[in-house]
């Protein structure tokens, strides 16, 4: 099959899962992100030597989190399906999938917004304190605008993650590029469309890790001015 036939009997169907796959991307990475960023800086304010620390609430919280974390999607996923069709109605299509991935990634994401907070100059925490600065200035002005930096450096790494997680959502009915793989590409054995799919996704990928990287050098520039 030539390039244009193959284009006319798939395009369609392969743009479809194009547009899938970036709903579900964007839409968990956003609601892992809202998610993450409030877990993770209640690590970082709770942890003892934090801002209000408090040992019994940093280690339910830090258990929760690593739990979470210790869960192959896949298993999460199938675990998940009776609280999703309860959240979202269904557990087929973009919406059904999007709520596992939020539950996957935020855990994640969690441990990466700790990690970045406590990279942060403990010596601006400290000024902004003495200056009467109110936990919640403190946590906004300066852990997340200093941590800003390395937030968007690991930003690929989950939208990346997220990505791969999507095509395991293939295999139970999520849509998006995944399913188009493992219907077409696998149980029909039709090469091409697996090809197309792998094409697809490394695309993505790049076209990720590129604007991200712009998103550092932009932020990065900005705090030095």
């Amino acid at each position: 099959m030539d390039f244009a036939a193959f284009f006319d009997k798939y395009g369609a169907l392969l743009a479809q899962g194009t547009v899938d796959t970036a709903l579900m991307v964007l839409a968990s990475t956003l609601g892992a992100y809202v998610i993450g960023v409030i877990l993770g800086t209640l690590l970082t304010v709770l942890a003892p030597g934090g801002l209000r620390p408090n040992r019994v609430a940093y280690a339910v919280i830090g258990w929760i989190v690593n739990m979470a974390r210790s869960l192959p999607f896949i298993i999460l996923l199938l675990f998940l399906i009776p609280v999703t069709r309860a959240v979202v109605g269904t557990t087929l299509g973009v919406p059904a999938a999007v709520f596992p991935l939020i539950v996957s990634a935020a855990p994640f994401v969690a441990r990466m917004v700790e990690s970045s907070e406590a990279e942060v100059d403990r010596g601006l925490v400290e000024a902004a304190s003495s200056m009467g600065a109110s936990t919640w200035e403190i946590i906004t002005k300066v852990y997340l605008r200093e941590g800003l930096p390395s937030l968007l450096r690991g930003l690929p790494i989950v939208i990346i993650t997220i990505l791969g997680y999507t095509a395991m959502a293939g295999t139970v009915g999520a849509g998006g590029l995944g399913d188009i793989a493992i219907r077409y590409g696998y149980q029909r054995y039709q090469d091409d469309v697996m090809v197309a799919t792998v094409i697809i996704l490394i695309v993505m990928v790049q076209v990720i890790q590129t604007v991200c990287n712009l998103l550092v050098k932009l932020c990065d520039k900005r705090i030095r001015s």
